[in-house]
């Protein structure tokens, strides 16, 4: 690579993209070329690239996404051609009603979302669907362990595991989904795919189109106001005649006594620091709530940067260590404990969609969205009472007086 960074050029390819001209060849060619073997070009053309395209849920950009990345994938795969995955993409993504007898179908596999927030909100819900619709079928989630946690208490669903790494580089990603095709295509299969990374968002054939059921999430819906699940649920109703489906979350391990008093609380951002409010926030946070006298329950994440950052913050708030500790463990375990407390409190990420799915009242601190558009379609949808702050103003003393007031609102 020459002497532009990866972020550069995606920043370059993008910024194009969204100015609706046609994208550089030259920077989106060594993008893709470095991407194939390196992690760091890999994670510029995902994380910049394809999620900026994703993430403002255009019609338009969804369909630049097709054109560009379908590059990427005959760069990896040259028994297919950019044109023909671009034909096959156009012709999936049209609304379709499985017009089969469910009795012949065999088994169903429902594709992972690859991000635990989105298999919560999204996923699961087709989950749900796919048990009632096919009740003689097998119904398995195709995913890596840390999702399959999530569900691992359902008996109705099974798991063919998939090793689909998120800082892999453009060719491990892309093989990991074309390995999955000589099991998805077995006679008496359906997939359902949920815009999922497995298939690069509709784009990698992984099973005859005729058994394939594609919900594009990014251009469903068009201009509403409607959230991802409640999409979801939509699309299953025209697709496959259930119209009451809703998110779930099934996890084997079991919550602790004494977990109903407590707010839980997830500081984690999935790695985009614009999530977060900036500091104090989070320890002033801490240290209000505990000066009201609540008992919180704060997950550490998975280590690393964002265990160092609660830790901080839970020593700086200065509160007792009776009314604050820490949970350290697998976001399922964690999932199920949030689905006992009183209260979830969290930025935009898995928590929230978890609390939303049980029922439990949540308060969600919602910054950094690309767009108006995402800020909708990533609100977290269930039946239980929530706030959600929108972060427009960074101010993080605004932001917590909002947050305060929208926990004693929900407290009561």
């Amino acid at each position: 690579m020459g002497s532009t960074s990866p972020d550069d050029l995606a920043e370059q390819v993008l910024n194009k993209c969204l100015a609706g001209e046609a994208p550089p060849a030259g920077p989106l060619c060594e993008l893709v070329e470095a991407a194939l073997d390196s992690a760091d070009a890999s994670r510029a053309l995902f994380g910049i690239l394809v999620e900026g395209l994703a993430d403002r849920f255009e019609p338009r950009l969804a369909e630049t996404y097709a054109s560009l990345f379908s590059g990427a994938i005959a760069r990896v795969l040259p028994e297919f051609t950019a044109p023909e995955l671009v034909a096959r993409y156009k012709r999936v993504r049209r609304l379709r009603r499985f017009q089969g007898d469910p009795k012949r179908i065999r088994r169903v596999f429902v594709l992972s979302r690859v991000t635990l927030g989105a298999d919560i909100a999204v996923t699961s819900v087709v989950l749900g669907a796919a048990k009632r619709r096919f009740p003689r079928a097998p119904v398995y989630l195709v995913s890596g362990p840390k999702s399959w946690e999530l569900f691992a208490g359902d008996p109705r669903v099974r798991l063919l595991p998939v090793a689909y790494l998120r800082g892999g580089t453009l060719r491990e990603r892309v093989l990991a989904g074309a390995g999955l095709r000589a099991e998805l295509s077995r006679a008496g299969s359906l997939v359902i795919d949920p815009d999922s990374r497995l298939t690069q968002l509709g784009l990698l054939p992984v099973c005859p189109e005729e058994n394939y059921f594609f919900f594009e999430s990014r251009s469903y819906g068009g201009d509403d106001e409607d959230s991802l699940t409640e999409l979801t649920r939509r699309w299953l109703a025209q697709t496959f005649g259930i119209a009451d489906a809703r998110p779930y979350v099934a996890p084997e391990c079991e919550a602790e006594p004494g977990d109903a008093r407590l707010i839980t609380m997830s500081l984690g951002v999935g790695e985009n620091a614009a999530k977060r409010v900036r500091d104090p926030f989070e320890e002033e946070l801490l240290r209000s709530l505990a000066a009201q006298g609540h008992e919180m329950l704060v997950d550490t994440g998975p280590g690393g940067e964002e265990a160092t950052r609660v830790e901080r913050a839970i020593a700086c708030s200065g509160a007792p260590p009776r009314q604050i500790r820490t949970f350290r463990g697998s976001f399922a375990a964690f999932a199920a404990r949030i689905a006992r407390s009183r209260l979830y409190i969290g930025y935009d990420s898995a928590g929230q969609h978890a609390a939303a799915a049980c029922g439990v009242p949540l308060v969600t601190v919602f910054a950094g969205f690309a767009s108006p558009r995402m800020f909708a379609r990533w609100q977290p949808s269930g039946p239980g009472p929530k706030a959600v702050i929108r972060v427009d103003d960074p101010d993080p003393r605004r932001v917590l007086a909002e947050t305060l007031a929208a926990v004693e609102r929900l407290l009561g």
